[in-house]
């Protein structure tokens, strides 16, 4: 009596039958799992559908797409096309800091150049032509500090004006950056001319 009692407590599976058959599931009839939400059906759906067979074709995939980003990315600093610019470029406030910097002339964008010419005038094995070399390279780097300075004063008094309530975090560093390259090597490249004020 109590056995067997035991052994239909121990095989709750016997009660349960398994359908096999072809028909139709009955609309009504619990399907015994909840349902998925929309967005996780479209993933696993989307996962099933572009899945790669193996490893080498999944990287593959991806180097693919990641030059194809690249290669957009570039003709977006070539032509300033907003929608492909790296995060670092984009926005109305980096935007705006481009085309402040690239208005104006800066002493610091011309420091490449002074520094070839400084650097062969030190090689010249002429004493005064070292000293004057030696002048020349004081005088360009504190020229550069002081207009970096001014610079940035002004740049951080527009954006707080024109943008109260942007993020401008690292704009300005942005800015005095961009000024350290040569016109028509910044990129992206400037949309405005010089002395066009944004």
């Amino acid at each position: 009596m109590f056995g067997s009692r035991s052994k239909e407590e121990k095989s709750p599976t016997a009660k349960v039958q398994v359908d096999l058959s072809k028909q139709p599931r009955d609309p009504e009839a619990p399907k015994g799992r909840p349902t998925p939400k929309r967005s996780e059906a479209q993933t696993q759906r989307r996962r099933a559908s572009s899945a790669p067979a193996d490893r080498k074709e999944a990287s593959k995939r991806q180097r693919e797409a990641r030059r194809a980003d690249l290669a957009r990315q570039r003709e977006a600093l070539a032509s300033g096309d907003e929608r492909y610019l790296p995060a670092r470029d984009k926005g109305p406030v980096r935007r705006f800091v481009r085309d402040f910097v690239d208005s104006r002339f800066c002493i610091a964008e011309f420091f490449l150049p002074l520094a070839v010419v400084i650097l062969v005038l030190s090689m010249v094995r002429v004493g005064s032509l070292q000293n004057i070399a030696l002048l020349l390279w004081l005088g360009v780097i504190v020229l550069i500090i002081v207009d970096s300075i001014g610079l940035a004063f002004r740049m951080k008094k527009q954006l707080n004006e024109r943008f109260p309530n942007e993020p401008k975090r690292g704009a300005v560093a942005y800015g005095l950056m961009r000024t350290l390259q040569m016109r028509r090597l910044r990129l992206p490249k400037p949309q405005v001319k010089r002395g066009e004020r944004p």
